[in-house]
């Protein structure tokens, strides 16, 4: 069952929130972060990525940035612009986008559930991803990134979510980007236990975002572990912070796929290759009708000034339909196309192709094709019921599989490891 505890958060106080709040520190490139920062001295941008703080070229990877980071997040603290909770809370986190929304609670997920499997991953992470924030938490001493859970949804959890949204708000307020961000402290002992007890009824949370930062997390305490053999198990380091939301209020988008070339085809080798296994149809005109898959097993494929519908053909479901993996639309293209047509074998490698997020939309796949790509698809959102279904399995998805939104900000809420 799910350990779900409050924790004594640190948080920018009211008035600094809608500054302080930040977007993950890994959306951003190295140059788009410096822009980000500039002018926003309190966004907490300044703490998650600290080489913007340091010239240009400077090795973001170097001792003195990450003890940089520490330092801020010390004089934020001595400022007065975050404070610490004097007792152990849950939060209640609200993200609304497009009119439609979403509540999750703040609260520290046991690292032992993720060692044990009742937090459950679908992806794989990479060692060099892990150990920039390794070295971020463990010099900062405290998580500041969130991991983003999904849970099957409780009708006895909703309720006590519902309960504390009557009260007045933390925080209220609409970022840039137009998400409006809300934040409710839930701290009452009586409170408090009934919804750690309501989480210990659920068989299991899922990792949707932030597969890197609950990896580096969990090797965090075992270091932890490691220098305290001691150590009690209830220590801060022993827990990761989290947002867990129901999953029947979470939006997955597309992710898109661009290719550089043609694989030395010319279209009407391509057209023929891709019919071995699919049925082809042209959809649609560059720039006038592009083409977004409606369902299950159908793709877009813009080439040229044209875009063709793509329907996997129905002897391939068949074969695929009792693999979780192998089903995933992400699956039936790479296996079906990419790799036997256009020669890709491993997206995760190949310099050949490149991945657009869902949020950026059609027009950003045929501006890629005008600028420096030859080929774009575009494919129907990966399911929250495909991913539990993947991770249930302890099986893992292809890359790139699924695209959040809203995401998460980072300084909202901070866990302290001691």
């Amino acid at each position: 069952m799910a350990v779900v505890k409050p924790f004594r958060c640190i948080r920018p106080v009211p008035e600094k929130a809608a500054e302080a709040a930040a977007l993950p520190y890994d959306v951003y490139s190295e140059e788009e972060a410096r822009k980000e920062v500039a002018g926003k001295p309190f966004s907490f941008l300044n703490i998650d990525r600290p080489e913007t703080q340091f010239p240009e070229g400077t090795d973001p990877y170097g001792e003195e940035v990450y003890r940089k980071a520490g330092e801020l997040l010390k004089q934020r603290l001595r400022d007065g612009i975050y404070v610490e909770d004097p007792s152990p809370a849950y939060y209640i986190y609200e993200l609304t986008m497009d009119g439609r929304s979403q509540t999750g609670i703040v609260g520290c997920s046991a690292v032992d559930d993720y060692l044990n499997g009742v937090v459950k991953k679908h992806e794989n992470t990479r060692e060099e991803k892990e150990l920039d924030r390794i070295r971020h938490v463990d010099v900062l001493n405290a998580q500041t990134g969130p991991i983003f859970l999904a849970y099957r949804a409780s009708e006895a959890i909703g309720r006590e979510v519902e309960r504390a949204k009557q009260n007045p708000p933390l925080y209220d307020f609409t970022a840039e980007d137009g998400v409006r961000h809300r934040v409710w402290e839930i701290s009452g002992k009586e409170e408090t236990e009934k919804l750690e007890t309501l989480f210990g009824g659920i068989g299991a949370s899922y990792i949707a975002d932030g597969h890197h930062r609950a990896a580096s997390a969990v090797k965090v305490c075992l270091k932890r572990r490691a220098e305290n053999p001691g150590y009690t198990g209830e220590e801060p380091f022993n827990y990761f912070l989290s947002v867990l939301f129901p999953h029947d209020q979470l939006r997955i988008l597309p992710y898109y796929r661009v290719v550089t070339d043609w694989n030395d085809l010319t279209e009407e080798e391509l057209l023929r290759e891709v019919r071995k296994n699919f049925q082809v149809e042209k959809a649609g005109e560059r720039g006038i009708s592009p083409f977004q898959p409606e369902k299950k097993g159908q793709f877009g494929m813009l080439m040229g000034d044209s875009w063709y519908r793509l329907t996997v053909k129905s002897e391939i479901l068949k074969r695929v339909k009792d693999d979780p993996v192998g089903r995933l639309d992400v699956s039936l293209l790479q296996n079906y196309l990419l790799a036997p047509v256009l020669d890709i074998a491993d997206p995760k490698i190949s310099s050949r192709i490149d991945f657009v997020g869902g949020i950026r939309g059609l027009k950003e796949l045929e501006r890629r094709t005008e600028e420096d790509m030859a080929l774009a698809f575009s494919l129907y959102p990966t399911s929250v019921e495909e991913l539990f279904q993947v991770a249930d399995a302890g099986l893992l998805m292809p890359p790139k599989s699924t695209w959040f939104e809203p995401k998460l900000r980072s300084g909202l809420f901070i866990h302290r490891l001691e």
